[in-house]
């Protein structure tokens, strides 16, 4: 087992992310835009991670500019990050799966949206930029350098501090109360151990016999 063999298996993982993101976001323009908060602030920010991402790594493989950056740990340890860029993609993968056409790559609410809470969404509120931070932590075990291994993480962090807090706004002034509901018993980026959330299962149930609606009734228009 050689470095390049975990390089490959980087590649490998960037495919099948990039092969997901195409297979469940293809058809996100099709619906209309009712409300957007996009800037040019919040797209430069948020195409920053790509950096640490895609174009790093590459340099890292194709050339020695980066190589005054290198440190040495143990080979073995590139199967730790196999195993957390893994974990990274089944979330990712999830987070697709749930959203279905509630996905949008900007401040962006388009008709029908619908506010998820359940699946990977019923403890923590934002798994896909959580499965994105696994991808940053992973990338140390894949590339031994202090530049393509941590440039991930160094690029995720500034675009997350800016788009959340203005995410979890939007979603606030669309569903008031309902979002702040569901807030204080989820974690942002992970789950929320102790949670009022079977507690409010049962209350909602409870609501929902004494005033039962058609499932059409209850859904509520989300986060991406």
């Amino acid at each position: 087992m050689t470095e390049t063999t975990f390089y490959w298996l980087y590649l490998i993982g960037v495919v099948i992310a990039s092969v997901t993101r195409v297979i469940y976001t293809r058809h996100h323009r099709s619906t209309k835009i009712e409300e957007h908060r996009k800037s040019d602030t919040d797209a430069w920010l948020m195409s920053l991670p790509a950096l640490g991402m895609f174009v790093l790594p590459v340099v890292h493989v194709s050339s020695s500019w980066l190589d005054f950056a290198d440190y040495r740990i143990s080979l073995w340890t590139g199967w730790l990050g196999v195993v957390i860029f893994a974990a990274a993609l089944w979330l990712l993968w999830r987070t697709h799966i749930e959203l279905g056409l509630n996905w949008t790559p900007s401040l962006q609410l388009r008709q029908g949206h619908t506010l998820i809470t359940s699946g990977v969404y019923a403890r923590m509120r934002h798994p896909m930029y959580t499965a994105h931070g696994l991808w940053a932590l992973a990338l140390p075990f894949f590339f031994h350098n202090w530049i393509s291994g941590w440039g991930m993480l160094a690029t995720i962090i500034p675009p997350l501090v800016w788009r959340i807090p203005r995410e979890e706004s939007q979603l606030l002034d669309r569903y008031g109360d309902q979002y702040r509901r569901y807030m204080a018993h989820t974690g942002r980026l992970l789950p929320r151990l102790k949670s009022e959330h079977r507690t409010s299962n049962v209350e909602h149930r409870t609501v929902n016999n004494e005033h039962p609606t058609s499932n059409n009734e209850r859904r509520t228009p989300n986060d991406r």
